[in-house]
């Protein structure tokens, strides 16, 4: 199986090899109609006849404003009120501006399953036509599984009262650097059953599934070899036999023969953040030795993870080991997938630093629930377009707090013959 690919970067060479670039004037009024259109296939959980702000309105204007780096609901409504002028002129909003007290209620209110499927679809939708346009290959698809504890959702909604912080499980496409599933769960236990619920709805066919070793279980292997996908798998304590058997199968002279065997391993070096890093990975077939080895569906391979790390100022050496099982045995396509699920903790990373998740106590869960999916959304159009802002994420969302008109640059790129129009009008480097 081939390694998987990264789509937005290839997206990113695409726009800079046709110097595509900001254009000051014009309103793109396909791409925002199409999202608007996207928007109206949710359905409004009010009675309808006490409705005075139309529903795709409502989070239209929540999501700019989230672009616009907005993260509160007050912070929202201030964004709606300063900007009414510009969102009536550009988006169409022609019913007024809700209150903060409204935003605070449709986003309670608000079915989180439906805004999900809208803004997934949409971002697919929208990834899909660029492949398209730039003539990009379809790769290999890697989803990587983990959970988030949301900080700020620690007290009951309308009390003092402290409750256990809301849980969240995404399910993170590495491939086209998207979260395509998150699923609110009760607590940390929750998350294995969680994590098969989803994975059974999910097509897998042809794709890798990474995860932590909380979710190595033999059901959930199940469930995604039944679905005809592959996997690579963490194990760590909550396996005790199984990992202290893989761990001691991996001797030292067992490494050093593995070493000799081009097919079975791969070494990465790399320098940055004065750090040397050197990356190794280890992979043998060899597991029916195992005792447990017919409980795991489609187990293939073993696979021993080392890093050693020396800091350049001080000297000082680390090393660290780790353990996986896979159906997967091409040694280089394995250790892409080891180091690619990190990128469902860069997501978290991002939701916290750049879209400031955890420093918001939103105390109403339905309502952090919606609005952390339009972050998640604003995260992957806000890396999408960074080759025309050249700023980071959080930079780039200040930016757009001060210079709205940077979003319809971003619509404008989400249209397929704005975007073929750009590529033909613009000067080749």
């Amino acid at each position: 199986m081939e390694k998987a690919g990264n789509t937005i970067f290839k997206i990113h060479e695409a726009i800079e090899a046709h110097n595509i670039g900001m254009v000051e004037n014009g309103i793109p009024k396909k791409p925002i109609k199409k999202f608007i259109k996207f928007l109206r296939e949710i359905d409004d959980p009010r009675m309808s006849s006490k409705v005075e702000y139309p529903l795709y309105e409502i989070i239209l204007v929540v999501f700019l404003a989230v672009m616009a780096d907005s993260n509160t609901i007050a912070e929202i409504a201030d964004f709606a009120q300063y900007k009414h002028r510009w969102l009536e002129k550009n988006f169409y909003i022609k019913h007024g501006i809700p209150s903060h007290d409204t935003f605070r209620r449709v986003l309670s209110l608000m079915d989180p399953a439906l805004l999900q499927a809208a803004t997934v679809t949409y971002l697919l939708d929208n990834i899909k036509m660029m492949k398209r346009t730039f003539n990009i290959p379809e790769k290999t698809r890697q989803y990587c599984v983990d959970g988030k504890t949301a900080r700020g959702t620690g007290r009951l909604a309308g009390t003092e009262r402290e409750v256990r912080q809301l849980q969240t499980l995404h399910v993170y496409d590495r491939t086209n650097d998207i979260c395509i599933y998150s699923k609110a769960i009760d607590s940390k236990s929750n998350e294995i059953p969680a994590a098969q619920e989803v994975l059974r709805m999910l097509d897998l066919k042809g794709a890798i599934v990474s995860f932590d070793s909380m979710n190595t279980q033999t059901e959930t292997i199940a469930v995604i070899v039944a679905q005809k996908g592959d996997y690579i798998a963490a194990l760590k304590g909550n396996q005790p036999t199984f990992f202290d058997e893989v761990r001691s199968y991996f001797t030292p002279a067992r490494l050093k023969q593995i070493e000799k065997n081009k097919n079975c391993f791969f070494e990465v070096k790399e320098k940055s953040h004065n750090r040397i890093e050197t990356r190794r990975y280890y992979l043998t077939k060899n597991v029916s030795w195992l005792l447990q080895s017919a409980e795991w569906a489609k187990l293939k391979s073993l696979i021993c993870y080392t890093i050693h790390t020396e800091d350049i100022n001080t000297g000082k050496i680390t090393n660290e080991t780790y353990c996986y099982i896979s159906s997967l045995t091409d040694v280089e396509t394995c250790a892409d997938s080891i180091r690619g699920h990190w990128g469902v903790e860069v997501l978290h990373w991002y939701l916290d630093c750049a879209m400031s998740e955890d420093d918001v106590e939103i105390i109403d869960r339905n309502a952090f629930q919606n609005i952390s999916l339009l972050k998640k959304m604003a995260l992957s159009l806000l890396k999408l377009i960074a080759p025309l802002i050249k700023k980071g994420v959080a930079r780039t969302r200040k930016c757009i707090g001060l210079e709205s008109d940077i979003l319809l640059n971003m619509f404008r790129l989400l249209d397929e013959d704005s975007l073929v129009e750009a590529m033909l009008s613009a000067k080749p480097k």
